[in-house]
């Protein structure tokens, strides 16, 4: 009977796992660039005990008793499906319309540090500064970085703002000058590989060389002639890739799940107070 309240109790702490990132699905639904997280179920250890060798019949498993440990999450990974186009006519909202395509943001680390992160969520503004210049920023306040890794700091009083073929920004002033500047765009190759650090960012895990890859395996920066296969549209910003219909149904699948693991502790629970009750 202990056994099967650690069977059943291994299972439920996953399943609440699987409950949480189905309930960060569901919350991030109108969040827009985010990517719906999929989790995937392994089987723990199990013991056989051949006790019945003797079995003349055709199975499909090993004859005798295969007794399980329960169930663990193999993996949480993202599903980086485009999602669809909203509308905004907004001249600093962009959207990708080709997967796997992330801008570049700059999020401070530390004592005046900074790490490149990747989102895909493209709602711009622009920042002033002291010294009568902008700061392009997007909506946590972390500043976009241009093709070379660095900030976009533009003269003040600007009019407009445009996207370019090849992902080039263009902003354009009242007196017609126009200055131009190259987005940084990166493609991941190896989307699976990398790490969600919060809301919709994501970066390269800390134990990169551990798992076996390096940063050129994993990571394109659309540079050059790459440059010509960013897919950027202005005047729109990406939804969410969450099935709602799906989201609830794996819901209620799971809550049934946990349910059940849940009843199986209480048999097991009642039938160890039968035992012990015997005189």
């Amino acid at each position: 009977m202990l056994r099967t309240m650690i069977t059943a109790t291994n299972t439920m702490g996953q399943l609440q796992s699987k409950l949480d990132t189905i309930s960060n699905n569901i919350a991030n639904s109108n969040t827009h660039g985010y990517k719906t997280k999929e989790s995937t179920f392994n089987e723990l250890l199990y013991q056989q005990f051949n006790n019945d060798k003797l079995d003349p019949a055709q199975r499909q498993t090993p004859v005798g008793i295969r007794y399980g440990a329960g169930a663990k999450i193999g993996q949480i990974q993202t599903n980086h499906k485009q999602g669809s186009l909203q509308k905004t006519d907004r001249d600093l909202d962009f959207a990708f319309n080709k997967p796997k395509q992330y801008f570049n943001v700059l999020m401070p680390n530390g004592e005046n540090g900074t790490q490149t992160v990747y989102t895909r969520q493209g709602d711009f503004y622009v920042s002033p500064l002291n010294n009568g210049t902008v700061m392009v920023v997007n909506a946590d306040g972390y500043p976009v970085a241009d093709a070379t890794g660095q900030a976009i700091t533009l003269p003040e009083n600007v009019t407009g703002f445009a996207i370019r073929e090849g992902g080039t920004l263009e902003a354009t002033y009242a007196n017609g000058d126009v200055i131009r500047t190259d987005l940084a765009v990166t493609e991941f190759q190896k989307p699976q590989v990398m790490e969600h650090i919060s809301g919709t960012y994501v970066g390269l895990p800390n134990n990169l060389a551990e798992l076996g890859f390096t940063e050129a395996e994993v990571l394109m920066d659309m540079q050059g002639a790459n440059r010509q296969q960013i897919g950027l549209q202005s005047g729109m910003l990406e939804m969410s890739n969450v099935d709602l219909s799906k989201e609830m149904t794996d819901l209620i699948q799971t809550q049934r799940s946990y349910q059940f693991n849940a009843r199986s502790v209480t048999l097991a629970d009642q039938m160890l107070g039968l035992i012990n009750g015997i005189r």
